[in-house]
């Protein structure tokens, strides 16, 4: 399994976008393989986030191993706070 980070390349949301980066700094300065999925380049990706996540409105940045669903940003912030990211990652 891989850690998948689910993003928007495009998001009229600032706050969107610095969710992502952090998400994106935190894995890449912990040396966490991971790839991203841009869900506005095909809506099949937008389909496949929501349906990992059993959520028909989830938005992203949403966190997944292969199939298993990790979590939201809020999440992830959370498991750094309590120092679990590598069980949140399933990794």
């Amino acid at each position: 399994m891989s850690v998948t980070l689910f993003y928007a390349s495009v998001s009229g949301s600032v706050e969107v976008k610095k969710r992502q980066e952090r998400i994106n700094s935190v894995l890449s300065s912990k040396k966490i393989a991971y790839k991203s999925i841009d869900i506005t380049q095909k809506p099949e990706h937008k389909d496949l986030m929501r349906k990992i996540a059993n959520n028909p409105t989830a938005m992203p940045p949403q966190i997944a191993n292969g199939s298993s669903y990790c979590g939201d940003f809020a999440a992830f912030e959370n498991a750094i706070e309590v120092g679990k990211l590598e069980q949140f990652l399933k990794i």
